[in-house]
């Protein structure tokens, strides 16, 4: 995995998001904006998981959890999606566990009830573990 990679992938995942906003707008469930992203990725030849349960480990134990992350995108990146007044920074946490949960590079929270999607209801996240990642 590369930084160019990442940095495509994550490009893509937020190109599909601007095209599901400029198309439905703000307004609408969660659950709608997951299912458009669905068929936009897929569409784009993206794979990806979806409402895939994220395992949590204390003291060398699993536990039985319901913790689901919407996307997950190429075993890479983990997409959060949210249909709410603001980015609120219980979203950003909840991304950033999902990210050290899953020890995924790059986390994206997407944010459909706002303006503009790409200035103000998006934002990029980077592991610190990957962070040193080269071409």
């Amino acid at each position: 995995m590369t930084k160019s990679y990442l940095d495509q992938l994550t490009y893509d995942i937020i190109g599909a998001a601007i095209k599901v906003h400029s198309q439905l707008g703000p307004g609408l469930l969660e659950s709608i904006y997951h299912k458009c992203m669905k068929i936009e990725l897929a569409e784009r030849g993206i794979s990806f998981k979806t409402e895939m349960t994220v395992p949590i480990f204390y003291n060398g134990q699993e536990l039985e959890t319901v913790l689901r992350c919407d996307l997950y995108v190429e075993n890479s990146v983990v997409v959060e999606l949210k249909a709410a007044k603001a980015i609120e920074p219980i979203f950003e946490a909840q991304l950033l566990t999902y990210m050290k949960l899953l020890d995924s590079p790059k986390g994206i929270l997407l944010n459909f009830n706002s303006t503009n999607i790409f200035r103000e209801g998006q934002k990029t996240f980077v592991n610190e573990k990957y962070r040193v990642l080269h071409d």
